[in-house]
């Protein structure tokens, strides 16, 4: 099976029930990269829409391995208000279902604001080596991005960090895709509770919510900045948070992660 992109394979997806084919280079372990899955269920929901509107926040439950091969993708609208539409989305393989989602699509409207309150304060990105030259063994997935991991939480090291810091961008062009390259950035860190061994741990995420601070058609960037933090963890299950940030230090949206590790 020739291998294809992110934009490649979001393509498939020209319709409310659409059939997407996976490549392996997009697995890791024995799931598709939950990013790419993630990407698959917007493009879905935003084939349903009647009226394009702006993504809001999306909700995803990650059910079961979405596998290499054909995967249906079926979507459709709950709700159609005068300003919020809410969408729903599964990924299915066979009589399986891989994940499924519900989004909030929404027009800006002109109302008072307030600014967030955060800090950006990035490490350099030229600090540490391009994650394909650091020499560490790294899922198949991540050869369609390129990547500094620049802020600690690297799995199997035994550091016990409580936070990550990584650059990271799209190899390929996914400008006809804004919501869906956001969403395919913002799943790449792994479980921070990971640097707390030394030896490996299968992990996976159960559930995903991303919030948007921005329209994602108005982000105009190339490298975005992942500050992810580990909330807490005990009993198998971790849950962190994440803010993703473009180079010029704008927050683009806030992760939240719920994910299972076992020893």
């Amino acid at each position: 099976m020739q291998e294809r992109l992110f934009g490649d394979i979001l393509s498939d997806v020209d319709g409310a029930d659409a059939v997407a084919t996976l490549t392996p280079g997009w697995m890791q372990g024995r799931a598709a990269y939950g990013g790419l899955v993630g990407g698959l269920l917007v493009a879905g929901m935003r084939q349903a829409l009647k009226t394009p509107k702006p993504i809001r926040s999306l909700m995803v439950s990650f059910v079961g391995p979405a596998p290499a091969g054909d995967v249906q993708v079926v979507s459709s609208v709950l709700r159609e208000g005068r300003n919020v539409t809410q969408a729903t989305s599964q990924v299915r393989a066979g009589d399986a279902v891989c994940a499924q989602a519900m989004a909030s699509f929404g027009d800006a409207r002109e109302t008072k604001s307030a600014a967030p309150n955060v800090e950006f304060k990035p490490e350099p990105r030229e600090s540490v080596p391009p994650l394909e030259g650091a020499g560490r063994l790294l899922p198949p997935f991540l050869q369609y991005f390129d990547g500094h991991w620049t802020g600690g939480g690297v799995p199997m090291t035994g550091t016990e960090d409580r936070r990550l810091g990584m650059w990271v961008k799209h190899k390929s062009d996914m400008t006809a895709y804004p919501a869906e390259a956001l969403v395919g950035l913002a799943d790449i860190p792994p479980p921070v509770m990971m640097s707390h061994y030394k030896t490996p741990v299968m992990a996976s995420s159960l559930s995903w919510s991303l919030e948007f601070l921005m329209e994602p058609e108005n982000v105009k960037a190339d490298w975005f900045y992942l500050d992810y933090t580990l909330e807490a963890a005990k009993d198998g299950y971790s849950q962190q948070s994440g803010m993703l940030f473009t180079e010029a230090g704008d927050l683009v949206a806030l992760s939240r992660q719920c994910m299972v590790y076992f020893e």
